[in-house]
């Protein structure tokens, strides 16, 4: 096995790991002895600080661990402190659902079942990367088509749309007859 094909193969290794690893079984892998396979770990963990990579090498015993550069920290830190405003509100949950259960579907079709503009809300769910733009419907003005992703699945925990729960047809009816009966109030 050529020297740099062994050096990538314990690079992404290490990298999935994400804990020590020992030399031992990554000489295994790349069929390498042991003495040899701990050469390239040390000459990947020079190439690693001679090129200033936020990534290093880290010997523990007779174990190597992928870790981020120690003069990273800073900047890992300006990043974790970072707020993340990924909190759905009922408004993004009324959206995100029945784009989930209509996709594909446009934005004036959302609007139309909720009754107000959903243009915020249908942003936010393509920023949270919980739905995606699908294609354009063929009809005039080619309105875009929205339905969900692979990240709404996991996060809902669901493995395909078909997951999703159903309504009771009694509690569809219920719905129906008290937006009849609110659309009637004065």
């Amino acid at each position: 096995m050529e020297r740099t094909e062994a050096k990538a193969i314990l690079e992404a290794i290490l990298f999935t790991m994400g804990e020590s690893v020992e030399i031992e079984r990554l000489a295994v892998v790349i069929e390498e002895d042991k003495n040899e396979t701990h050469g390239i770990l040390l000459e990947m963990k020079a190439e690693y600080e001679k090129n200033g990579r936020g990534i290093a090498l880290l010997e523990l015993d007779d174990s190597f661990q992928m870790c981020t550069s120690g003069n990273m920290y800073d900047y890992l830190i300006k990043i974790a402190k970072t707020p993340r405003k990924n909190i759905l509100t009922d408004t993004l949950l009324e959206t995100l659902s029945i784009i989930a259960y209509k996709q594909p579907i446009t934005r004036i079709e959302i609007e139309k079942i909720r009754g107000v503009s959903c243009d915020h809300a249908v942003n936010r769910l393509l920023e949270f990367g919980l739905v995606s733009e699908l294609g354009r419907l063929d009809a005039p003005g080619r309105p875009l088509l929205f339905g969900t992703t692979e990240e709404f699945l996991r996060c809902f925990g669901v493995k395909s749309l078909a997951d999703l729960p159903q309504m009771n047809p009694v509690q569809i009816e219920e719905f129906k007859m008290q937006a009849e009966n609110e659309v009637k109030l004065p």
